[in-house]
């Protein structure tokens, strides 16, 4: 661990709106994808660390599910998940998109943000899509609302002013020891991650109306020499998504596996032999016992 007096450590969450870029936004800070994105809002279901370590110090990034109003018990997992990080992290980082009108949700995110003493800095993302003379009136517009430490516009996909956030961070983080080694990237276990990718893929390949309702388990994961045997099921809720997912003779289910597959074998840096099945739990989104069995627990919302 660094003895260096002058080093700093802490955890920072970032927190928005859902499909506002903070997977995106974290995975480019530490330099290698652990959180699953897309262009569908709740992709990220549970909090996420992750950690970045320079000479400086010691950054532990909380990705939480974006704040939202819930649906189900899923839904109700999500926004606590979210919400609860707020005063035991060291800094928040709150994204927004670039405009001057603030709606109901930020409005929601604001309140939250008023109950607790811990440092915001509010990041613009996807600075990139507008020209820079249209951030300023973005910028005033928030500053009206609440006091900022920081208001960094940055843009997660290209990665400009990404350098800039992190020095910002570093400002308002307590000196101290790391709490990783300077290696780890991630606190997830390997399965999760995987889990993730795999879910990921579908997301992005499946109808609109079928995502929100599946699941990814894996049922095995065993190493030889050069490759991993990787036995995953997704979960869905209705017969009529499952025979969606297979697709006509298989189509779909292996559409979603060649996708997944060279990013489950860049992270586990081997070959991967993946198989998929496809499973329907009804409901499974309202059920404490189903969602406790991928990896949610519904303890966290009581």
């Amino acid at each position: 661990m660094n003895e260096n007096p002058a080093y700093k450590s802490g955890f920072v969450t970032l927190i928005g709106r859902p499909n506002v870029g903070k997977s995106t936004l974290m995975n480019r800070l530490i330099g290698q994808k652990i959180a699953i994105t897309s262009n569908k809002p709740q992709t990220t279901r549970n909090r996420i660390q992750t950690v970045y370590t320079s000479r400086q110090g010691q950054i532990v990034f909380v990705d939480t599910p974006g704040i939202h109003k819930a649906k189900n018990r899923l839904g109700d997992y999500m926004v606590h998940v979210a919400e609860r990080t707020l005063s035991e992290v060291d800094v928040i980082l709150w994204l927004v998109e670039p405009g001057n009108f603030i709606g109901a949700g930020e409005r929601h995110i604001i309140g939250q943000l008023q109950k607790v003493k811990t440092p915001v800095i509010l990041v613009i993302n996807k600075s990139d899509t507008v020209k820079k003379e249209e951030l300023l009136p973005c910028i005033d517009t928030y500053r009206k609302t609440m006091e900022f430490q920081e208001i960094v516009p940055v843009s997660a996909l290209k990665g400009d002013n990404t350098d800039l956030l992190i020095s910002c961070v570093m400002k308002y983080l307590p000196y101290g020891a790391a709490f990783y080694d300077e290696d780890t990237v991630t606190d997830q276990p390997m399965r999760q991650i995987v889990a993730e990718l795999i879910r990921e893929k579908a997301l992005r390949l499946l109808e609109e109306e079928i995502p929100h309702g599946i699941a990814v388990s894996i049922e095995k994961m065993q190493y030889r020499e050069n490759i991993c045997d990787i036995e995953a099921t997704i979960v869905c809720e209705r017969d009529s998504h499952k025979g969606i997912i297979i697709g006509r003779g298989g189509s779909m289910l292996k559409r979603i596996g060649s996708a997944a597959r060279p990013d489950i074998e860049d992270l586990m840096e081997q070959h991967v032999n993946l198989q998929l099945w496809v499973k329907v739990k009804k409901d499974w989104r309202d059920s404490d016992f189903l969602m406790k069995n991928f990896g949610y627990n519904p303890k966290d919302i009581q």
